[in-house]
């Protein structure tokens, strides 16, 4: 299957497996035995780990023989069954891969460590590109897909690999995946010495050994520190990037350590190395089956929807598209964003039983309170609440205020989407806000899938469809529908030229108006507008109000890419010591400053009501 594996690569994002070591030990087998002799000794255990990452349903197994090279055998005298250990290792994680004629095929990743700070002194070169080429000629004989070589610590152990490759003669493609040294990312090394030593490891090899297919990071880096690395590296390759974090070191939080090491938090992760530009993602040291599940269900959905696009299919004969209405008669809101008047927006979330009562109440506040809107989200965190239709509707009827509704992608497909968007103009509800949406996080819903037919930027496509009559097959509406309809950007998003492209796709597929992510550092709004330059539409910014310090913390280290600037967490620390309505208050304080910095740049402003206390989104708007 290895002639397959590199156009698998370039399709989407592959999902490798986690670490294999962790999960012989957790089975009682001691770091005094080697592991990779257990694909002989006990078949069983090392055949029920790599299932147990196959039924994760990961794309891309490791096989157990990262140290079944001959240097690393002779510790426990096992050098002659070299051969045997590798072939087993491949046969194992073949039969848990299954069926090669699945539609989603599971790759074998032929896993190979580096030479050992003793060998390298103690061996010739030309001795240790020999053991090598061995194991590689092991691998490849058995039929791996990938030769993967493994946690390399230096340049000079990534040219013996290459070396032993060439000298091989293997044709399986292979990757080189360092494992960067953690004191690069701590002071005082500046962004300029890691770019030089990056530069120095990912500089092409120069032996005339073809077959390299992708670059790889794993080990030795927790998730964070990962992200740091994967930032600055990806610009700088012309090859696919391969990250696998370990499953993180502790951190200090109140006089505790702290392991940040959830399913849900090296997924969120994984994410963001995706946004970015890797190719595939997964773990190393520590991560399980547990872990790549939640990796599996958060990152393959979305990397889907990618490569996929709505298809609006010609108007039936007979059928023609009308005339839109003018934006300024859709809404209040879109009335006044229309004559460039300045909104405010409050965003709360439905509530998870049935009953409306408080919410109509907080509907109406805010409306005595003068707010132009409340904003809806759809299933927020990829949680279950009452359908966001039903809180918008009443809103409207019983609050007597117009909502933004969310439309998430990731709860129905197409067809569902569709009569979503015609239901919401029966119900007048014509304030949309198209989001791509979270995919489904672990919890108290684990078995839930994202759908993910589509993007936002399909969305704004369909919706302009039917706001001339025409439904996405080509039918007819009868009439069209009315929709003011805007989508979401992240200015603090660490791959900023790819949020500037999905921006301007936005807004040419028909995007009305955009709504920021939660702004905490204006400068980071601020910079981006400078970036993207004019923006035909209306901007309005997200802010949140911190309630706490601990909030302030939460979002600093458990949503990667979001930036709270260091007086800011300061502030917030500094009001721990005082009351919780002190605290409040300098979160009220903090938000109404960014407010004012970046209210000369946008239209309006879409206040979060945090834990769902609009008094304290009210404060912020106080004049």
């Amino acid at each position: 299957m290895s002639s397959t594996f590199e156009s698998a690569l370039s399709r989407s994002v592959l999902v490798f497996d986690g670490a294999t070591g962790t999960e012989i030990y957790r089975r009682g087998v001691f770091t005094n035995q080697c592991y990779d002799e257990l694909n002989l000794r006990n078949r069983k255990m090392i055949l029920e780990i790599a299932a147990s990452y196959v039924q994760a349903g990961v794309d891309v197994i490791t096989t157990n023989t990262y140290g079944a090279n001959r240097f690393a055998l002779e510790r426990y005298g096992l050098e002659t069954q070299m051969s045997a250990l590798n072939r087993a290792g491949v046969e194992i994680s073949r039969e848990a891969a299954g069926s090669d004629s699945s539609d989603s095929p599971v790759y074998v990743a032929g896993s190979i460590g580096y030479p050992s700070v003793e060998t390298l002194y103690r061996r010739s070169r030309s001795e240790i590109v020999d053991a090598f080429a061995a194991q590689i000629t092991a691998l490849t004989d058995a039929g791996v897909d990938l030769l993967l070589f493994e946690s390399q610590p230096s340049r000079e152990t990534a040219e013996i690999m290459t070396e032993a490759y060439a000298q091989s003669g293997s044709a399986t493609p292979y990757a080189v995946s360092y494992g960067l040294d953690p004191k690069l990312f701590q002071s005082p090394h500046s962004l300029e010495t890691r770019a030089k030593e990056f530069a120095r490891l990912f500089r092409s090899f120069e032996f005339g050994a073809t077959g390299q297919i992708a670059w790889g990071l794993n080990c030795l880096l927790g998730p964070n520190e990962m992200l740091g690395a994967v930032q600055e590296i990806i610009k700088t390759l012309a090859l696919p990037l391969i990250v696998q974090p370990n499953a993180g070191a502790p951190q200090p939080f109140e006089g505790r350590q702290f392991y940040y090491s959830s399913p849900e938090y090296l997924a969120t992760y994984a994410m963001r190395y995706v946004e970015l530009g890797a190719s595939a993602v997964g773990g190393c040291c520590g991560t399980t089956p547990t872990e790549m599940a939640e990796v599996v269900k958060m990152v393959k959905p979305t990397s889907r929807s990618r490569h996929r696009q709505i298809v609006l299919l010609d108007a039936q004969e007979g059928v023609a598209e009308q005339p839109e209405s003018p934006i300024s008669t859709r809404s209040r809101l879109a009335d006044k964003l229309s004559r460039g008047e300045w909104v405010q927006t409050v965003e709360t979330i439905p509530p998870c039983g049935y009953d409306l009562t408080t919410f109509i109440d907080k509907a109406r506040t805010l409306r005595e309170a003068g707010i132009d809107a409340v904003n809806l989200p759809d299933g927020p965190r990829a949680s279950a609440r009452i359908a966001s239709i039903v809180a918008a509707e009443k809103a409207l009827v019983d609050g007597g205020i117009e909502p933004v509704l969310h439309v998430c992608c990731r709860d129905r497909n197409l067809i569902g989407l569709q009569s979503e968007l015609i239901g919401c103009a029966a119900l007048k509800i014509n304030n949309l806000l198209f989001i791509t949406g979270d995919p489904p996080k672990l919890g108290a819903y684990p078995n839930a899938t994202g759908v993910f037919d589509c993007d936002a930027i399909g969305l704004c496509a369909l919706q302009r469809r039917l706001n001339r009559g025409v439904d996405l097959g080509g039918q007819s509406l009868g009439a069209p529908t009315n929709a003011f309809f805007g989508v979401g950007f992240d200015p603090s998003a660490l791959d900023r030229a790819r949020e500037i492209s999905r921006l301007r796709a936005k807004i040419e597929s028909g995007a009305l108006f955009a709504v920021t992510q939660p702004v905490f550092d204006p400068t980071a709004l601020l910079s981006f507008l400078d970036e993207v330059g004019e923006i035909p539409i209306p901007v309005i910014a997200g802010v949140w109000p911190f309630i706490s310090y601990r909030n302030a913390l939460f979002m600093r280290k458990e949503v990667p890419g979001v930036v709270v600037p260091e007086n800011i967490m300061s502030r917030m620390e500094e009001a721990s010591s005082r009351s919780k309505e002190d605290q409040i208050a300098a979160g009220v304080d903090i938000a109404r400053e960014s407010l004012a910095e970046l209210r000369p740049r946008v239209q309006g402003v879409q206040v979060s009501a945090p834990l769902g206390r609009i008094d304290i989104s009210l404060q912020v708007l106080e004049q």
